[in-house]
């Protein structure tokens, strides 16, 4: 066979070259990622003027178990913050030095500014319901004879400029309940000692 038909045989053979370049797929082009953003968060204060919401009907109500801390107004989520709770989240508090977070329906002892955590809010732990478990518990030999129930709990704020201690969602209290400073001063001037309510459930 001459040269010449070998190569034209070799160029029928061998689709794969043509005008020197290999056959390939084109690329694909790649769409750029959507990156969707949040409207701005409506401040607290002028969702309740907007709504006409009396002060008095402000409620707070914590899910443990998505860290979240809502500002609810009958049947409106006003706001909702990220919390954290006490180094072991799971489950009710039982006694003093357990490092939970109490479950129930709480009212509230006082308020003040605080030197190291921005903000306290005393919560009425223990109270009449917070009695009941625990010395049930105590009967059914869940709770030691001689331990505590504790107390001291409370809403409080972070460190100036540690507001991560909340944003990272790990639990580091000893029972409370810790947000974000700013978050804070936006509840506080709503909260009523003695009347205004908080639930907390798992």
């Amino acid at each position: 066979m001459s040269q010449i038909k070998k190569l034209s045989l070799l160029w029928l053979l061998c689709p794969t070259f043509s005008c020197g370049q290999p056959a390939v797929e084109p690329p694909v082009a790649v769409e750029a990622p959507v990156v969707l953003r949040s409207p701005p968060r409506v401040p607290l204060a002028r969702s309740i003027d907007s709504l006409n919401v009396h002060a008095d009907s402000i409620r707070f109500h914590v899910v443990k178990r998505r860290r979240v801390f809502h500002v609810l107004a009958g049947r409106d989520t006003l706001c909702t913050y990220p919390c954290v709770l006490g180094e072991r989240p799971e489950g009710d508090k039982q006694m003093q030095g357990d490092r939970r977070t109490p479950e129930g329906v709480f009212g509230f002892r006082s308020k003040r500014m605080h030197d190291k955590w921005h903000a306290f809010v005393w919560v009425d732990y223990p109270n009449a319901e917070s009695w009941r478990r625990f010395r049930e518990r105590q009967r059914q030999g869940l709770v030691p004879a001689g331990a505590d129930i504790g107390g001291e709990i409370g809403i409080h704020g972070v460190p100036d400029g540690m507001d991560h201690w909340v944003v990272q969602g790990v639990d580091w209290t000893w029972g409370c309940i810790a947000l974000r400073n700013a978050d804070l001063d936006e509840i506080y001037p709503y909260i009523r000692p003695g009347s205004t309510t908080l639930t907390i459930v798992p």
